[in-house]
């Protein structure tokens, strides 16, 4: 009775006591003999490499969630669908609910690799096309294959990510594009890659992509929001002309996970979360131990 009131009720050793009518020296004394003859077993269970790494980027990051896999020999992208997938269960998400996706090469992978069933649940693009056959920028493929996955309903944006500020208001006033950008203010979770800094992606360069001078301080993006490691936004000049969920936005998202797992995006990663534009994080041990360098490398600053 008195183990059974201390370890599965959670009772204090005094409330015991006052409850049975007994000193708080008896109660002590049974709950001892109590693990003595082997009624009660007490374990410390260790926690994996992974999981410590998984705590130590939420304490360090601020984050609802983290996730954080053995790094594999290969296909590490791939690698990080089943964590997300547990993520996206352990939200309760259900028929209705609306799920964004954004773009890039672990979008891209995780989404192909396999996504939960979850039957009913709306996905929607989170910005718009980019004008190259780069793999990693078709986005409403993305949301079809998420859809098509879990069982739910697609929602394209037939639109450019960036344009002329006209025909960006033309496509805003179109009732097929309301739709969609509409739903950015409803979003219940969202899977987001990040970005490394614009000079470092010199091939994905365009003319209505922001110059290098303009980012002179950036460490990655979400969405082409780019960020410097202590989590402020960056504006430049086509920020206006963009169709794509706003910081704000991505911000209110009860669940926003960024899929990463490259070192190189340690200084992004941790400026998005930060920027509060994500807010839960899957990725691999090298990545996770260069995010951790890092702040540790701050504190001692």
């Amino acid at each position: 009775m008195v183990a059974k009131l201390h370890y599965q009720s959670d009772m204090s050793q005094v409330d015991i006591a006052k409850k049975l009518g007994l000193s708080t020296a008896t109660v002590s004394r049974l709950l001892q003999k109590a693990r003595a003859a082997g009624i009660v077993r007490i374990e410390v269970i260790d926690l994996s490499p992974s999981e410590d790494l998984s705590a130590a980027l939420v304490d360090g990051l601020k984050l609802r969630n983290a996730v954080v896999i053995d790094t594999p020999s290969s296909n590490v992208l791939s690698a990080l669908a089943p964590p997300l997938g547990s993520l996206l269960q352990q939200a309760g998400l259900r028929s209705g609910s609306t799920l964004g996706i954004g773009w890039g090469r672990a979008v891209r992978e995780v989404t192909f690799a396999g996504l939960p069933q979850l039957p009913g649940i709306v996905t929607i693009a989170l910005n718009g096309g980019m004008q190259q056959a780069a793999p990693h920028f078709q986005i409403n493929e993305f949301v079809r294959q998420a859809a098509e996955q879990m069982g739910g309903i697609p929602h394209f944006l037939h639109a450019p990510y960036i344009s002329s500020s006209e025909l960006r208001d033309a496509f805003l006033a179109d009732p097929t594009v309301q739709q969609v950008t509409s739903l950015w203010n409803k979003l219940d979770a969202a899977i987001v890659g990040v970005g490394l800094t614009h000079a470092a992606n010199p091939s994905e360069a365009t003319a209505a992509l922001p110059g290098e001078k303009a980012l002179s301080h950036a460490a990655g993006d979400v969405l082409r929001h780019y960020v410097t490691e202590a989590g402020e936004i960056l504006h430049w000049d086509g920020e206006a002309r963009m169709i794509a969920a706003s910081p704000q936005q991505l911000q209110r998202i009860p669940l926003c996970i960024a899929v990463a797992a490259t070192p190189a995006k340690a200084p992004g990663i941790i400026g998005a979360a930060r920027s509060g534009m994500i807010n839960a994080l899957v990725t691999d041990a090298n990545t996770a131990h260069a995010i951790l360098d890092r702040l540790s490398a701050a504190d001692k600053g």
